[in-house]
């Protein structure tokens, strides 16, 4: 389906949005949602997403769908994870069952999700780490991105309708590093970008910079806390969206 932008995105993690029926997302006006591949790989899992037809079924939810690829769990499941240059062993934060993220298996995932907008896995890391840190993750983050969409451009959508896949800027806070990621991402052709890394410590303003330097792309995603969210809305960005505020602010 069509979105028109700037747009805020409702979370639905795991294929729900908390408390809010799809009929009732789209009464207010909610053109598209966000769920997360890492977390409907564990719950309910490829094979029942497969078995249901994908996400759209499975939720009774007719528009437009976007899944983060499992990157921010990379950051966020330190503790539960190992990142080598194959990809990312997880231990499940529910029993402890082991899930190996790869740049292609996160592909196939999403197909299996059927989203719109498919994520490369990248390798998300906090603000504090030093620039040497951020241009190794980053490094990497683009080496998995091109891996990513050779996969895709070998691969098919599963449910007859097209899937988008968006690589993601990184670089932390240092503007050098967020230029050479964007330049290097544009060379993929993508149809759309995202910008990465972003509020996980850094400062607001920080923040901003890092919008600057990677001004050509025009997504951005989890940006967090009231401010925050609400300069985002003023920022040359089409869509954000933020797990955490928005029920907050409603309690």
């Amino acid at each position: 389906g069509t979105v028109e932008t700037p747009t805020f995105q409702p979370v639905g993690t795991v294929g729900s949005v908390k408390g809010v029926a799809p009929r009732t997302l789209r009464e207010i006006g909610v053109q598209q949602i966000l769920a997360n591949t890492y977390h409907l790989a564990l719950r309910p899992g490829r094979e029942v997403l497969r078995a249901m037809g994908g996400l759209h079924r499975f939720m009774q939810w007719d528009g437009p769908i976007l899944t983060d690829s499992g990157g921010f769990q990379v950051f966020s499941l330190a503790e539960l994870r190992k990142v080598t240059e194959e990809g990312v062993r997880f231990q499940s934060h529910l029993d402890g069952t082991p899930l190996h993220f790869t740049p292609e298996t996160v592909v196939d995932t999403q197909r299996d999700i059927g989203s719109d907008i498919m994520m490369v896995l990248d390798e998300l890391t906090p603000a504090t780490v030093d620039e040497a840190e951020a241009r190794r993750a980053n490094g990497r983050t683009l080496r998995w991105a091109e891996r990513a969409f050779a996969h895709y451009h070998a691969t098919e959508p599963l449910y007859g309708h097209h899937q988008a896949l968006f690589p993601i800027v990184q670089g932390a806070t240092f503007p050098a590093i967020r230029r050479e990621s964007a330049d290097a991402l544009m060379q993929l052709g993508a149809e759309g970008y995202a910008i990465g890394g972003l509020s996980v410590g850094e400062a607001d303003g920080e923040t901003d910079a890092m919008w600057d330097e990677a001004g050509r792309e025009r997504f951005t995603f989890e940006m967090k806390g009231k401010s925050g969210s609400m300069n985002y809305r003023r920022a040359p960005l089409d869509v954000h969206d933020d797990p955490d505020a928005m029920r907050r602010w409603a309690r």
